[in-house]
């Protein structure tokens, strides 16, 4: 018996668009649109793409300790987050290995926390596991996450709600969209400017309606959601990151905060500090993920080895796509931290054959976040 799928509040719309769904973290997720994945990639760095991404868990914490609960359990600043700011973060292990990494908004009375789809369930259980006496966790399951992408995102948004345009990148704010109240971010997945819109779920589909309506707007699966974050050096949870890996070997030293490393003034305190503090200390860790190029036009896929010139194995391929805007087959994966170096030839093995590529440095296409 095949397990049951959950579906979104938008899945009939996503049917009814031509959609080809597919199993993704416990749903049936939109993969991709008539469109194609290629032309529904462009389209969002031309102009604005729709993506629904309610699969991802919503959850709240309320409580007068709840944002230093939440980081004693990351290795970021959650104290000294700005009201109605946003932040990327980490759930770490006891041996520095990274469990999930989230996103968590202020909005005043409460955080806001976004996590991934198929870390869910275990997120909830590390969170309620942890949490002290006075801090409460909602788990939000009445309202849908929409992200619209791309550099008309803003001036589509703005056209149903002009205060939005005055939103910097990481802001986030709740604020009626059409008469509906949205939580509203200035992120996303892509690199590009945009927004996550998280809505009741029934008003979702009057609210993507609304969105899909305008002509810069089209549907955006998760294939190409893939290669434009790939593109612009997003990790994945799963493929990218794992237990198995910490922030040092992630290359993710620009999300531990300054305040939560060895000389600040909140030092460690999170799990497997002492193990993530030693390795930014000495940089010694044996891996570290890298950004890489293909020399031929063929893409490097996920689980490839690369090997170095003389055969020996050095590393493995953990995303990989044809790069539609960057114009040449990206990756990223682990290497050796010897060889962990722009300009540096490996070879990576699709089916049979010795491919090169470049270690180049990542994002392989601009970021292009709203920062004023």
């Amino acid at each position: 018996m095949s397990e049951q799928l959950n579906k979104t509040a938008l899945f009939d719309m996503h049917v009814a668009a031509g959609a080809k769904m597919v199993p993704f973290a416990g749903y049936d997720m939109p993969v991709q649109y008539p469109l194609g994945v290629k032309k529904e990639h462009l389209h969002t760095r031309d102009s604005a793409g729709l993506f629904d991404v309610s699969h991802m868990g919503q959850l709240r914490l309320k409580g007068d300790g709840a944002a230093a609960a939440l980081e004693a359990l990351v290795p970021v600043d959650i104290i000294d987050l700005p009201s109605q700011k946003q932040r990327y973060a980490f759930f770490t292990n006891e041996e520095g290995g990274i469990m999930d990494d989230l996103m968590v908004a202020n909005f005043g009375d409460h955080l806001f926390v976004v996590v991934n789809a198929a870390c869910k369930e275990q997120d909830i259980a590390h969170l309620q596991a942890h949490l002290p006496k006075g801090v409460e966790l909602e788990v939000i399951e009445d309202r849908a996450l929409l992200a619209l992408q791309g550099p008309k995102a803003a001036d589509v948004l703005s056209r149903l709600q002009p205060a939005v345009a005055n939103m910097l990148f990481m802001d986030s704010i709740t604020i009626d969209i059409n008469d509906i109240e949205c939580y509203v971010s200035r992120s996303g997945y892509t690199g590009e400017d945009g927004y996550e819109i998280s809505v009741s779920n029934d008003k979702a589909a009057e609210l993507a309606d609304t969105l899909t309506s305008f002509e810069e707007v089209e549907w955006i699966g998760l294939g190409a959601r893939d290669s434009l974050r790939l593109e612009c050096g997003l990790c994945l949870y799963g493929h990218d990151l794992d237990t198995t890996t910490t922030p040092v070997e992630a290359s993710l030293l620009w999300g531990i905060s300054k305040n939560r490393r060895a000389d600040g003034e909140r030092a460690g305190g999170f799990p497997g500090a002492d193990i993530i503090l030693k390795q930014i200390e000495t940089k010694d860790v044996n891996r570290k993920r890298v950004g890489l190029v293909g020399q031929t036009k063929a893409p490097v896929r996920e689980g490839c080895k690369l090997f170095d010139a003389d055969d020996t194995e050095i590393g493995v391929i953990t995303s990989g796509t044809a790069g539609p805007t960057a114009g040449k087959p990206v990756s990223m994966g682990y290497l050796r931290t010897d060889l962990a170096v722009i300009g540096t030839e490996v070879f990576a093995e699709v089916r049979g054959k010795k491919l090169a590529m470049t270690v180049e440095k990542m994002p392989f296409v601009p970021q292009r976040y709203y920062r004023g």
